[in-house]
């Protein structure tokens, strides 16, 4: 059984706890480390009681709080060789917590298997990853301009996505944004829109996913109902359950069993 919960999904801050049995991995730890003690408090977890810490790029919104953080928890932290480098000039002292993972690459925590894969972002060495424990499988995509080979081969057959549905093109493109920000959320090294997240939900649903969670919504550019109702139109006829992960606050309790995933 996985089970993930997200602390917090948006442009102001990121992170989520992926848990199987006595393994709780945090992902990214772009809210305060307050927030993120809270948040585990309310799930009867403890920073100490952390497997891992796995960051998916250097941007703020996804390590605003991973300096302070460290400092209540002994926890390893995955990332990159280019992340774990950029980290270690952000946090002096951080060496020998980091530990350098490529894309491709398999990290065991008992029972749970942690794979990274190469996303598409402006920034360098971002990933996201995939968790198996037993039969059970659930997998992490945000933060890409377009769903990469290696992710969709990542993420093939997982039960649970939690899955990036950003912004409607349209609403960016006549939204208040300065051009230059429309074309970096656009490109190729940016954001997945609602129309690409949806394409590949459907593509992920006809090989077994049961479960999808719309994360890192804009504020500016999309709505919870826009996404889901452009998620339920390419899902349509197939057996899938979708949610979406609130901005600033905890999640409820998302699962790899159908049965866990609310409506």
């Amino acid at each position: 059984m996985i089970t993930i919960h997200t602390l917090a999904s948006g442009s102001e801050g990121n992170a989520a706890l992926v848990c199987a049995g006595d393994v709780h991995i945090l992902v990214d730890a772009g809210i305060s480390a307050r927030r993120i003690e809270t948040a585990l408090r309310s799930l009867n977890r403890l920073p100490q009681a952390l497997s891992a810490v796995f960051i998916t790029h250097t941007h703020s919104d996804h390590t605003a709080g991973l300096r302070v953080l460290l400092k209540h928890t002994g926890a390893p932290v995955f990332a990159s060789p280019a992340v774990c480098a950029a980290l270690l000039r952000q946090i002096p002292g951080s060496a020998s917590l980091l530990r350098p993972l490529c894309p491709g690459d398999a990290q065991a925590f008992g029972s749970l298997t942690v794979t990274a894969f190469a996303t598409s972002h402006d920034t360098p060495g971002s990933m996201d990853y995939r968790f198996d424990c037993g039969g059970a499988s659930a997998g992490i995509l945000t933060d890409t301009g377009y769903v990469t080979p290696e992710a969709e081969a990542a993420l093939a057959g997982v039960e649970l996505l939690l899955l990036e549905s950003n912004h409607d093109v349209e609403w960016l493109r006549s939204g208040p944004y300065p051009y230059s920000l429309k074309q970096r959320i656009l490109g190729q090294r940016g954001h997945l829109s609602n129309e690409d997240a949806a394409a590949f939900a459907r593509r992920m649903a006809e090989c077994g996913t049961r479960c999808i969670v719309l994360a890192h919504l804009s504020r500016e550019n999309n709505t919870p109902q826009r996404a889901l109702a452009v998620m339920e139109t390419a899902l349509s006829g197939l057996d899938v359950t979708v949610e979406v992960a609130p901005r600033g606050e905890l999640s409820a309790c998302y699962g790899a069993e159908v049965a866990l995933c609310r409506k």
